[in-house]
């Protein structure tokens, strides 16, 4: 590879020096380099949502950024806020509403979902089925993607509300 380029890229805490192609993607980088596969290569035009990873905290197409981009940066996949337990909640409600069939969106719908429980903890019904809508499901629809969410936000600003309580 001799036009490849170093890069540094932390990836769900664990830092990683690869030679990458300027024209690698990122998220082919993560699945390609680093065997991370729960990001998955959809429409790769950014409309899907199937490739949705997190850059510096926010959730990116990953099918849209070069790895060379994510150079000096966090990243942040499925596998790492799956592994940390930070959206075990939001992964059983959407078992528990069938809010997946195939699989092969479920990710993407994660990592967007886990961002609005984070920016937006007080979101409506309404305001759920607009940020989700930016994520693309061909098996289920988005009604019990939307009631998984909506569970999950209810619960945890009941668990907040005792916990102010306390």
């Amino acid at each position: 590879m001799s036009n490849a380029l170093h890069v540094h890229i932390t990836v769900n805490g664990q830092r990683q020096a690869q030679a990458v192609l300027p024209r690698t993607h990122l998220v082919d980088f993560l699945r390609e380099d680093l065997g991370l596969k729960g990001s998955h290569l959809g429409c790769e035009h950014g409309v899907c949502g199937a490739c949705t990873v997190k850059l510096d905290g926010k959730v990116v197409r990953g099918c849209l950024v070069l790895a060379v981009q994510a150079d000096g940066r966090e990243v942040q996949t499925i596998e790492g806020l799956s592994e940390s337990g930070e959206i075990r909640d939001l992964q059983n409600a959407f078992i528990r509403h069938n809010a997946l069939q195939c699989g092969y969106c479920t990710p993407g719908m994660l990592m967007a979902a886990s961002e609005l429980l984070e920016t937006n903890p007080h979101a409506g019904r309404e305001e759920v089925r607009q940020w989700m809508s930016g994520n693309y499901c061909r098996c289920t629809g988005y009604q019990a993607i939307v009631d998984a969410v909506c569970e999950v936000l209810d619960a945890r600003l009941t668990a907040a509300d005792k916990g102010a309580l306390a």
